[in-house]
């Protein structure tokens, strides 16, 4: 009996990441490892991709090969951690790339009858939610040996006939296909997640941006059945309702291969737009107004050209890094920060009390996002004067807000934390109190935070929003004592090898399964 007859693809990825893995610690080459195995090397680099049926048999001569056990003939439950906190951590650590930007660029080579290669790609179960569906549908999507860099093929035609429901509507980024896709069809149906309403707010002004482009949509048992009317006008100008970052990607994404000027008002500038922008432009897109509000895209019918784009680094990992150690009492650098996403939150932090040093600017590979190292020092905080809430870009990042919840638990005073954009993830903040902090829920988007906090360990189950888990995660590390954070396979969603990359700064956590 083959594995994949027991597992989901998802499972045998997983197992291809510890293939990966576990070769890279025995210095072994893919060819290396075929030799051993006696195979070739394609076959390794299937295996790490998850794309290769996988026996018993094979897997114990992999486990042999790599004096590795990498799985468990049985049912395994969910993923806990087990946290020793209350240790300051210390050295360096570096920003991976970000995933919203991997997410917008797997969209947008669908744009692209030529090859893209995507360099520095974070290996996060959204990613791979993506690559499922647009390799279901007929694209191919190669890592290389490294496991960072995917060049993907788009094919002439596309069978969405063929779509990877599941893996699509585990995704809200679905949503994105629709700019694409309305150049390649007149009719089509996208699976959409449970939930989505095209009346909400989250989705309604996705249909606004697009409409000047002929498409109407109409959520049937599930699913988004698309419609598109070709229209002979050039040039239009769009304003957003909403300035939300998918929003304009999407938006963006539609005009790209429209034969004509598109204004787009209202655009977000934020950091997965911009590297949205500097992709269309490789591909031959001309883009007036980046990093600003008015975008005006002159597009090209057909796209066609081989383009390789590093992507940037993730200013929300940024800001979980800087936050681990603010709240551990650390001496700590985080480098590659991209500080154009970071100035707002630094000067509240700056404001709070936080002493810390900024390295001269360089630049991303991408050649115009602006870095940083920043390296904080052990500082007493207060709480600020007016409140934390988020802006659309150049103001507080919605994704960065929650980090403040455990920030101002550290500080001496009274924060109010105003999350305005969701309904009820203030909510989960609230699960701080388990651990000792004064979280009080004033409504389903603010909370009081009291400090500072006598923080203490206890067991907690996930909520399931990711920012708020991890919030959950690094005040654990702040708590004298043993902590379980149980259930925590949402944290993987948005961070590659978190847990790893905080035991290597010090902290002691221990993965563990029922």
């Amino acid at each position: 009996m083959t594995l994949t007859e027991e597992a989901t693809g998802q499972s045998l990825r997983q197992i291809g990441t510890l293939v990966r893995d576990a070769r890279r610690h025995h210095g072994l080459t893919q060819t290396q490892l075929a030799d051993r195995l006696g195979t070739s090397q394609s076959a390794i680099a299937r295996i790490e991709q998850g794309n290769q049926n996988l026996t018993l048999e094979l897997l114990g001569r992999l486990s042999a090969a790599l004096e590795s056990e990498l799985i468990t003939v049985g049912r395994s439950g969910p993923t806990h951690l087990r946290v020793s906190g209350g240790t300051p951590l210390s050295g360096s650590v570096t920003v991976k790339s970000s995933k919203n930007a991997a997410v917008a660029l797997l969209c947008a080579s669908l744009l692209n009858r030529g090859r893209t290669t995507l360099r520095n790609v974070s290996r996060i179960v959204e990613v791979d939610r993506i690559l499922d569906v647009l390799v279901s549908i007929g694209v191919s999507a190669t890592w290389d040996e490294t496991g960072r860099d995917l060049t993907i093929v788009v094919p002439d035609e596309l069978d969405l006939t063929a779509i990877d429901a599941d893996a699509a509507r585990r995704t809200r980024s679905i949503i994105m296909f629709l700019g694409p896709l309305l150049h390649r069809a007149d009719v089509f149906e996208l699976p959409y997640a449970g939930g989505c309403n095209l009346g909400t707010r989250t989705v309604q002004p996705h249909m606004i941006a697009l409409r000047p482009f002929g498409l109407e949509v109409e959520a049937r048992a599930g699913e988004y059945h698309a419609t598109v009317t070709r229209s002979a006008g050039r040039d239009r100008t769009i304003v957003l309702t909403e300035r939300g970052d998918t929003v304009t990607e999407n938006a963006l994404l539609a005009a790209a291969r429209h034969d004509g000027t598109t204004t787009i008002r209202n655009a977000s500038p934020n950091y997965m737009v911009q590297d949205l922008c500097l992709y269309l432009e490789k591909l031959g897109v001309r883009i007036e107004g980046f990093g600003t509000t008015t975008l005006v895209v002159t597009g090209q019918p057909v796209l066609d050209a081989d383009v390789d784009y590093p992507l940037s680094e993730d200013p929300v990992e940024a800001m979980s890094l800087l936050t681990a150690g603010i709240v551990t009492g650390s001496e700590l650098t985080v480098r590659r920060a991209p500080i154009e996403f970071l100035e707002i939150e630094l000067a509240i932090l700056a404001e709070m009390g936080l002493r810390f040093d900024l390295s001269e600017e360089y630049a991303a590979d991408n050649g115009r996002t602006r870095l940083v190292d920043v390296t904080i020092h052990p500082s007493e905080l207060r709480a600020p004067i007016d409140k934390v809430h988020p802006m659309p870009f150049p103001g507080l990042n919605i994704d960065n807000l929650p980090f403040f919840a455990v920030i101002a638990a550290t500080a001496t005073g009274e924060t109010v934390i105003h999350d305005w954009v969701y309904d009820n993830r203030a909510i989960h903040l609230s699960d701080l109190t388990r651990l000792g902090a004064d979280v009080r829920l004033l409504d389903p988007h603010r909370v009081l935070v009291s400090g500072p906090t006598r923080w203490s360990g206890a067991e907690i189950v996930c909520p399931p929003a990711l920012r708020p888990a991890v919030v959950i995660l690094l005040a654990m590390l702040a708590a004298k004592g043993h902590s379980v954070l149980r259930n925590v396979d949402i944290i993987a969603r948005g961070y590659e090898q978190l847990y790893e990359r905080l035991v290597e700064m010090g902290a002691q956590i221990e993965v563990f399964t029922d």
